[in-house]
């Protein structure tokens, strides 16, 4: 059985920044990071392929980096200049599919997920 487990959320300051980790228990193509904000649709933040190829949402564009290392068991979000409208559930999800991440960081492509880990910020 696969599992998905995040690491490193918590409650930061307006223009702080952060990094969650991902660990997941086997090596997998796609690891990608999702988010839901209160009374919001989940939607995808950043994605990356065993290949190193990432993927950022427009929203991340700048602001956030996603990296893994060694094998994708594990990914990592850098999340910079951090605001209020960052303040979510983030979720780590995996995929052994090829297209996850390029086809445009959606829910339904990844099998695989975490609980969840909080993320506030403060301004």
């Amino acid at each position: 059985q696969v599992r998905v487990v995040e690491s490193g959320g918590g409650s930061v300051q307006a223009g702080e920044s952060l990094t969650l980790s991902c660990e997941v228990s086997v090596s997998i193509w796609s690891v990608a990071w999702f988010r839901q904000a209160a009374g919001k649709e989940r939607e995808g933040v950043a994605c990356i392929e065993a290949n190193g190829r990432s993927h950022l949402a427009d929203s991340a564009k700048g602001r956030f980096t996603i990296s893994k290392d060694g094998a994708l068991g594990n990914a990592h979000l850098q999340m910079n200049t951090l605001n209020s409208e960052d303040t979510a559930m983030y979720y780590c999800a995996a995929s052994p599919d090829y297209a996850a991440c390029p086809s445009g960081i959606r829910s339904a492509s990844f099998k695989y997920w975490g609980q969840g880990i909080q993320v506030t910020v403060s301004s």
